[in-house]
């Protein structure tokens, strides 16, 4: 089944409900094809959580505006250009900004020069990829032009049910809206990232093989997803009894990466932080098992623990330098090599390109 050229709903059930025989063929399979493809190389983002203020109340994230016990914050111009300043000193050539949503003028102005300061002082040698939520068609375009070139809005879910289950009902947190937002971002020029949440209450495999059926359909550029982890504060940790434990959400996200591969050969698959939540050495079994994008967290340490998505986020007790004597040794377990000093845009775009 693996080497199939296409794939049905029915075929990728069959790939996620693989046994511990059977996932053996799918992660020789999956990585066979990035070895292939992608080469045996793995592109860092250094992560900037740029604020955890929020306007919305998704209610699976522990930032969600309604938290009144998350001490909020936002970095400073300088803070910001400090750590993009440590990325390229560090060779990692790219960034990425990360932050609660907004789209106050102020916010987007903010976000407008900084990008334009980041550029500047790297001279353009750094990549910069973007996660701040649904933003206008104007504003994608406005970030673009000011030096972005990649942007990450996580779908969550595709399954316009289950959305609803994990997200607020009113207008600020439409499906529709998303989707819009997710087409704009194409519009606007952006390599196009989404991602969906793994192990969700009420979630199912059919789910999930959909998700993957909705990923290729949006010919997504790449994919950050990972398996969900409860939060005790959001509303959605009332419904954890209803979760698989969480090395079966673990092993899940695995074949989801996997399968996700196997379907769409060249596009970037980030390794989530989450998963090392879970598994001290999650991301480098996702990188064996597909992935191909770190984001080592470069946000200055005093601040991490304050954008805690999910409970037992990992390294939020380390500054950058903790994170970057790892990574080298890190990879050469698994046998991967770091891109330093290489934006690692997504062959699937830059093929579509050409």
């Amino acid at each position: 089944m693996v080497n199939q050229t296409s794939f049905y709903k029915k075929d990728l059930i069959t790939m996620l409900n693989a046994d511990e025989e059977d996932q053996i063929i799918l992660f020789k399979k999956s990585k066979e094809i990035t070895d292939s493809l992608i080469g045996n190389k793995v592109h860092l983002r250094g992560l900037i959580e740029y604020s955890n203020v929020c306007i919305k109340d998704c209610l699976y994230c522990g930032i969600q505006k309604s938290n009144k016990n998350t001490q909020r914050y936002t970095l400073s111009d300088e803070e910001v250009i400090q750590c993009a300043l440590y990325a390229l000193e560090h060779n990692y050539g790219s960034i990425a900004i990360q932050s609660g949503e907004r789209t106050d003028p102020l916010f987007i102005s903010k976000i407008t020069h900084l990008l334009k300061g980041i550029k500047k002082l790297s001279n353009g040698k750094l990549g910069i990829t973007l996660s701040l939520g649904e933003q206008t068609l104007e504003t994608y375009k406005e970030w673009f032009d000011a030096g972005a070139h990649r942007y990450l809005l996580r779908i969550e879910t595709s399954n316009r049910a289950l959305y609803s289950k994990i997200h607020p009902n009113n207008d600020l947190h439409n499906f529709d809206k998303r989707l819009e937002a997710l087409q704009n971002i194409r519009k606007a020029g952006f390599q196009l990232g989404t991602g969906v949440m793994i192990g969700l209450p009420h979630q199912t495999i059919g789910n999930l093989a959909d998700d993957l059926l909705f990923l290729k359909a949006l010919d997504v550029d790449m994919v950050g997803m990972g398996p969900y982890i409860e939060h005790f504060e959001t509303p959605l940790f009332e419904a954890r009894h209803l979760l698989k434990t969480p090395q079966e959400r673990l092993d899940l996200t695995f074949k989801m990466i996997a399968s996700l591969r196997i379907i769409m050969k060249d596009i970037n698959i980030v390794a989530a932080t989450a998963l090392q939540a879970i598994d001290k050495i999650g991301r480098e079994k996702a990188i064996r098992y597909g992935a191909n994008i770190l984001m080592p967290n470069i946000t200055p340490g005093n601040f991490r623990n304050n954008y805690k998505l999910y409970q037992d986020k990992p390294c939020t007790d380390e500054n950058a330098n903790d994170c970057n004597t790892c990574i080298d040794a890190r990879m050469s377990m698994i046998g991967s090599k770091i891109g330093y000093n290489e934006w690692g845009d997504s062959k699937h775009f830059t093929n579509l390109k050409v």
